[in-house]
């Protein structure tokens, strides 16, 4: 029997509110870190440690209560200048924090929490004492291995490896891996919640009643499903929605009064201009109720960023660099189901930086550079996009020992090397060959590597780009929609029939001349701007035939390869509705929409169609089955 029997929704409620209080914590920590005599900002974490024992006593959970007690009465002792902050003393403070969290990790799964790591306990009395120095537990380390060890282990080039062969400069072998905590942590901060709800218990680390490797507890399935299907929405934005749905339901009605007069023979010029009116006022309200809906979605991202600056400083401090990570824009609003698929991605690129990007602060002094390294990630709305910046002060990445590297590995031959410009060769590292596979170890859990990296982006129809110099760091960008609910897409046609391409996808439309096409290695191209671009038929891309010679060309560019992708005419811009295909779905359809006129288009995945390219994706098969031919 549970623990909390009767006190389920009392225990929720705490959660909610201690996971939200710790996540504060967390910021403020690594913000005292950098101003040890901020009294305020002791004062604000010294409080929510206050709260949290509370809730804890309230609830009997002693062990916890003990833990909270200890360091509360540390940041008393801070906030009163009895004890300096010291290095030694944030690892102390930390070691307690996360053993507070696993604590949580068991309130979560209904039973009261088990003692916390004996050595922390030890080290906070010591502390208080005077008796001893702060005597943390030091986070394990992975054993220092060579760049060629660490290939010859995970059987493929990494990115470790790889930036060792462009910087020169030996990888820690573990930094590439997100540690369970982290994955948890992070995936906790994306999770919406709702009074009421489970706060993300998993935010807190595995649990005493999980084991290792097992399949999860029913509850916490039960508890995960909520997650993903409950969303926080300011109760201004329903109001708005309600009263759009109003208007409309009162333009429904005029509409409908409309109708009868008009059946009834009233076809005068007045009605019809009335029908008119309510018409153009049912469209903008419509559109109106579609924003507003969507807006309910959307979240802000520094719901995610703020397990960030903590992950950063414990990775910098287990490699001891000096890196401060500087967060702006965390009040832009993404979609929710973006926030949660972003998690993994930004953890890796992030960590990335601080592992490999930045040096050493006497490497760094060597350089001429300040010893403290900075790591910005910023996010902010551009028109209809949103844009995430991970940039670095670090070593940055030189494209030309990107592509020897790559030769040297057998991912490209010497003769595509050598048709690569910058952009393209630092994209190399993209290519699953470069990824780093995970690596059983205490502190390893997720390995995410970079091709793994840039599939995630792209399964958010999104896009990620490369800029770097040698010696003064790297820079990744990445472009999202808006929301994913609607796609904006070019419709292009074989002969009538319409087929829809991801806008995002396209960079300009050219007319095709059959006296400029080139044969390159039995390979018809297209020189555009003095780049030799390959030219696919969408004909072929399909296995239809080609009935004649297509006009017109849409210049695309993927994360892979840009290319011309050969059409027969076009059907204009439209924002889609994306419907997927549940139970059928063929390779190179992303989904259906429907077009005003009520046709419905095959969305293609243009992704899957190149991997097919001489195969050819039987989509007359697909139609057929579709009933769209």
């Amino acid at each position: 029997m549970s623990d909390f029997a009767g006190m389920e929704d009392l225990l929720q409620d705490f959660l909610q509110e201690a996971h939200d209080l710790l996540s504060d914590v967390d910021n403020k920590l690594v913000d005292l870190e950098k101003r040890p005599d901020d009294r305020n900002l002791l004062n604000d974490i010294f409080r929510g440690f206050h709260t949290v024992k509370g809730g804890a006593g309230f609830l009997n959970a002693a062990e916890l209560v003990t833990l909270c007690h200890l360091t509360e009465n540390l940041f008393d002792r801070l906030r009163n200048g009895e004890l300096e902050l010291t290095p030694e003393l944030m690892d102390t403070i930390m070691a307690a924090t996360k053993g507070v969290r696993e604590m949580f990790g068991e309130l979560g799964q209904m039973v009261l929490p088990q003692p916390a790591d004996p050595e922390v306990i030890a080290a906070l009395k010591g502390v208080l004492s005077g008796e001893a120095p702060a005597a943390p537990v030091a986070p394990v380390e992975a054993p220092k291995v060579s760049a060629e060890s660490v290939a010859a282990v995970a059987g493929e080039p990494d990115w470790a490896v790889l930036h060792a062969a462009v910087t020169g400069q030996p990888p820690a072998a573990h930094g590439e891996l997100i540690t369970k905590e982290e994955s948890a942590a992070v995936h906790a901060a994306a999770a919406p919640v709702v009074a009421g709800a489970a706060a993300a218990p998993s935010a807190f680390g595995r649990r005493a009643t999980d084991r290792p490797g097992g399949q999860p507890s029913a509850a916490r399935r039960v508890e995960e499903r909520g997650r993903e299907n409950t969303i926080r929405v300011d109760t201004s934005r329903l109001d708005q929605v309600l009263n759009l749905s109003g208007e409309i339901g009162l333009t429904k009605n005029r509409l409908t009064s409309l109708r009868a007069d008009i059946l009834a023979g009233k076809n005068d010029s007045e009605t019809l201009h009335a029908l008119d009116q309510a018409v153009s006022q049912l469209d903008l309200l419509v559109s109106d109720l579609q924003n507003s809906v969507m807006k309910t979605r959307m979240q802000p991202i520094g719901r995610l960023f703020q397990k960030y600056p903590r992950i950063a400083r414990d990775l910098a401090r287990q490699l001891g660099k000096d890196v401060e990570l500087v967060l702006a824009g965390e009040e832009t609003e993404v979609d929710k189901t973006m926030i949660e698929d972003l998690a993994d991605p930004l953890i890796h690129l992030i960590r990335n930086a601080v592992d490999h990007g930045v040096e050493m602060p006497l490497e760094r002094q060597a350089a001429g550079k300040t010893p403290k390294s900075l790591v910005r990630l910023e996010a902010r709305q551009e028109g209809d996009h949103i844009v995430l910046i991970i940039a670095d002060d670090g070593k940055g990445m030189s494209a030309e020992r990107i592509r020897a590297k790559a030769v040297e590995k057998g991912l490209i031959s010497e003769e595509e090397a050598n048709t690569l410009d910058e952009r393209q060769s630092l994209n190399l590292i993209f290519l699953p060959g470069f990824s780093t596979k995970s690596q059983i170890s205490d502190v390893s859990g997720r390995g995410v590597g970079m091709d793994v990296v840039k599939t995630n982006i792209q399964k958010l129809n999104g896009a990620i780009e490369i800029r770097s110099e040698p010696g003064k760091g790297s820079v990744f960008i990445i472009s999202l929609p808006l929301t994913l609910a609607i796609l904006p897409v070019l419709l292009v046609l074989l002969g009538d029939q319409p087929f829809a391409l991801p806008l995002s996808l396209v960079r300009e439309i050219l007319p095709i001349e059959q006296s400029r096409i080139q044969e390159v290695g039995g390979k018809e191209t297209l020189v555009v701007r003095g780049e030799v671009l390959p030219l696919i038929s969408l004909a072929r891309l399909l296995g239809w035939p080609l009935e004649r010679y297509p006009e017109y060309g849409v210049f695309m560019q993927t994360a892979e390869r840009s290319f011309i992708l050969a059409v027969d005419s076009f059907a204009g811009r439209d924002d889609a509705v994306i419907k997927s295909l549940e139970d059928f779905r063929p390779r190179g359809v992303a989904g259906v929409t429907t077009l005003s006129n009520g046709q419905i288009v095959l969305i293609l995945d243009m992704k899957e169609l190149l991997a097919d390219l001489g195969q050819h994706a039987d989509m007359g098969a697909a139609m057929r089955a579709l009933d769209f031919a």
